[in-house]
């Protein structure tokens, strides 16, 4: 399910989101409500395992829930995983997303331009 974006305030670099799985899960989630944990794993490419630690790393942080819900499609009687940002990861990710914007726009700003050589 879409959601509108909410832009955080103030830009923050946050060194808990800025790992490369957990900026892509964060990006993943930022523009929905929420994402099947069956569906994250086939789109960021990695085991189960490995988004079970993550999602737990930033579940500590408050950035992310997890619920659990039946799935009428199956016979059996496991549950899907449902993951989602929290506001406070929204936030985080908004305002990580605005530092990486002004690192890279003083980078850019930087720049000299490479006069061209006498030839």
């Amino acid at each position: 399910m879409a959601r509108s974006s909410d832009v955080g305030s103030d830009a923050h670099f946050d060194e808990s989101i800025h790992a490369p799985t957990r900026l892509r899960l964060c990006a993943l989630l930022c523009p929905v409500d929420s994402a099947e944990f069956s569906a994250l794993t086939s789109t960021l490419g990695v085991s189960e395992a490995n988004l079970s630690k993550t999602i737990r790393n930033l579940v500590e942080l408050g950035y992310i829930t997890t619920s659990k819900h039946s799935s009428p499609d199956r016979s059996d009687f496991r549950r899907r995983t449902n993951v989602s940002l929290t506001s406070r990861g929204r936030q985080a990710f908004d305002q990580h997303l605005a530092a990486l914007q002004e690192i890279a726009n003083s980078a850019l700003s930087a720049q000299t331009p490479i006069a061209p050589t006498g030839g």
